[in-house]
């Protein structure tokens, strides 16, 4: 197998205390912040929607999906919109609250090593944390935060 293909291109979303690495091909695109529309109800973490290309995109914070403070919002605060997987979510994409704008990198099993698989709530989406030569970033369960906000949508 060639080295290439042995390595994957990711984006370092930074937080407010912490990043987040996740695979380039599960980001569609990187939009500047606007207030969303927040549903009456929904947990402080689903943030609520904005328009994204015509389409009601749900934007949560990551932080408040783990439970921490919800993150001031910056002129560097981003949105970054993913793909949903699951097909849980009608409009198919969904975003996450950002404290800058994504760096991309390239990763392999040579610089990435696994750090932790806890010290974070049962129920946050988390897979784990990595170390990544000076770096810390968490892997998030993006399949996992699509339910949460399935979830959250279903109840509002």
């Amino acid at each position: 197998m060639s080295a290439a293909a042995d390595e994957l291109y990711s984006l370092l979303v930074p937080l407010s205390e912490d990043r987040l690495i996740v695979p380039r091909a599960c980001v569609a695109e990187v939009v500047r912040y606007s207030a969303p529309e927040h549903d009456a109800g929904a947990h402080n973490w689903m943030l609520g929607n904005v328009n994204w290309n015509g389409r009601a995109l749900p934007v949560v914070s990551f932080e408040g999906a783990l439970g921490k403070d919800l993150p001031a919002t910056t002129g560097r605060t981003r949105v970054v919109v993913f793909y949903a997987s699951t097909g849980k979510l009608k409009v198919g994409y969904f975003g996450v609250l950002t404290q800058g704008f994504p760096q991309l990198v390239r990763v392999n099993s040579d610089v990435l090593k696994l750090e932790a698989k806890d010290g974070w709530p049962d129920d946050a989406p988390v897979l784990c944390r990595v170390r990544m030569i000076n770096e810390y970033p968490l892997i998030p369960n993006l399949e996992k935060l699509e339910e949460m906000l399935a979830r959250e949508s279903v109840q509002a």
